[in-house]
């Protein structure tokens, strides 16, 4: 836990937050959720907001991004002021467990490799479900995967150590299965190989050339006030040499249809602060540890 720790501190304060695939992924799950101007969208485990504010300003679609560090949602709302898009996101702390938010309200819940992390999974997909609209609301989750199976253990402890410590993989299967056990509909599965060298390209594109120097600089600020926080993200990013061959990503949507089982609202609710143009009723802030 210690490792978790460390690595998300880091994202947060410099501001970056990692993402398997690019940009490219993103807009390939945008597609699949069918999310355009119209679409009410909750980004769970939105980090420093990358995703949120790009969705407010390509599609012009309202967002509501939550993260379970205050850190990264005050980092998601500077960068929605530095966007120009505080009108049509807006950022709060809440766990993708138990997610402050009544039934039935999004048009299309996403997730980007977050699920891993999560202590309960199938839990959190149930809470994705719930709050996703009826009929015809999108669930869609980008998220690392085994492309091959077994992993061997020099793998396990590698995904322990770069993702957290209690990050859990599991093949297409096993994320298919998650979506098909909230209740889920019309399951669309696609997994893709990882090449290094793209991946760099990729956050460079995601992040723009604009963004990534203010990123190095909170890297150093922070490396000169604390040395050995470098030290843990270098030893997280060690990879076994023949990773590539095992681990990989996938986009894993669904479709909430009539009949799927409400597990009950949050039992507190107010307003959020953006909606659709006739606002349901939400949950109250979540009391996270």
């Amino acid at each position: 836990m210690e490792n978790k720790a460390t690595i998300f501190d880091f994202q947060a304060e410099v501001g970056l937050t990692k993402q398997l695939g690019g940009l490219k992924t993103t807009e390939e799950l945008v597609e699949l959720c069918h999310i355009d101007q119209g679409k009410y969208v909750l980004d769970v485990g939105c980090g420093v907001g990358l995703t949120p504010c790009y969705l407010a300003k390509k599609y012009g679609c309202r967002v509501v991004g939550v993260d379970i560090r205050a850190r990264m949602i005050d980092r998601a709302k500077e960068r929605a002021k530095r966007e120009g898009v505080e009108a049509l996101v807006e950022f709060r702390v809440a766990d993708a467990q138990d997610l402050p938010f009544d039934d039935d309200l999004f048009d299309a819940v996403i997730c980007e490799s977050v699920i891993a992390m999560v202590p309960d999974r199938q839990r959190a997909v149930n809470e994705y479900v719930r709050v996703t609209r009826r009929p015809g609301g999108y669930v869609g989750v980008l998220e690392s995967t085994w492309l091959k199976t077994p992993p061997p253990a020099e793998m396990i402890e590698w995904v322990g150590q770069d993702l957290s410590g209690n990050a859990q993989l599991l093949s297409a299967d096993g994320w298919t299965g998650l979506l098909k056990d909230a209740g889920l509909s019309d399951i669309v599965a696609r997994t893709y190989p990882i090449d290094a060298r793209n991946e760099a390209i990729n956050t460079m594109k995601r992040y723009g050339l604009r963004n990534l120097p203010r990123v190095w600089a909170r890297s150093l600020a922070m490396y000169i006030r604390n040395p050995a926080s470098l030290v843990t993200i270098k030893r997280a990013g060690s990879a076994p040499k023949n990773l590539f061959e095992y681990f990989g990503y996938g986009i894993y949507v669904g479709q909430k249809m009539e009949g799927v089982p409400t597990r009950g609202a949050h039992p507190v609710a107010r307003k959020c602060d953006i909606g659709p143009p006739d606002p349901p009723i939400l949950g109250g802030t979540a009391a996270l540890p």
